[in-house]
């Protein structure tokens, strides 16, 4: 890093440095300090709409989303403090109530993100969900495993310029729609499967259950959307 460029911040109480426009979260995981994030994903506009990746900043009333909030000079974030830490756990407890008793993926990242800071049941109840859409042939729609977190949205708009996925209603009625809000398989859907990367729940799957199977080996391929 160029010395005159960067901006010198204190990170858990120690001196890090960040480049011009980049995220405390970005600084954080380059740096090696894990912070809980759902909503986030490198490549993707940071939205800061699940609120668990809030960190502590010295002088500053309100926890601040760390994927959107950049680093000021002489500025003291603390990732892991008291009140930090009893947000994320909340935010991770709120959205597990939601979440169905089984799961359509190995790779939960909800779960996973859980298990690292003691998160167990909720004690909450859940919400009424959105029921199944089998509808397309190679994703499979399980909104009641969704988050709004709204990646699967960004990678449609921003990756593939498909912008078939969409965010309807408000509040609690607010869900992800296809299109005018028909069913995936009726929509303008090529099924990339961009939107199937992109989540962390398992809400939108490869169809039959593919996420769930353990695979016998793995290899590296072209993507032929992408190349």
């Amino acid at each position: 890093m160029n010395a005159r460029s960067t901006i010198r911040f204190s990170l858990n109480g120690r001196e890090v440095e960040a480049v011009p426009g980049e995220a405390l979260i970005e600084v954080a995981r380059r740096v090696g300090v894990e912070i809980p994030h759902l909503c986030y994903k490198p490549g993707l506009e940071a939205v800061g709409n699940c609120r668990s990746c809030v960190v502590e900043i010295a002088g500053e009333r309100t926890l601040a989303p760390s994927c959107c909030r950049q680093p000021t000079a002489g500025m003291a974030v603390v990732t892991d403090s008291e009140r930090a830490l009893k947000s994320q756990k909340l935010v991770l407890e709120l959205l597990k109530s939601d979440m169905p008793e089984t799961g359509y993926t190995r790779h939960n990242e909800l779960d996973q993100w859980s298990d690292k800071l003691g998160v167990g049941k909720p004690r909450f109840g859940a919400r009424a969900q959105p029921t199944a859409d089998a509808s397309h042939p190679a994703i499979a729609v399980n909104l009641d495993a969704c988050i709004q977190c709204t990646r699967c949205l960004r990678a449609c708009r921003e990756e593939q310029v498909n912008d078939v996925i969409g965010l309807a209603f408000r509040g609690e009625h607010a869900q992800i729609v296809f299109d005018m809000g028909d069913t995936m398989g009726g929509s303008t859907c090529v099924a990339c499967g961009e939107c199937v990367q992109a989540c962390p729940t398992g809400a939108l799957m490869p169809a039959r259950e593919a996420a769930l199977a353990v695979p016998d080996r793995q290899i590296d391929s072209v993507c032929p959307f992408c190349g």
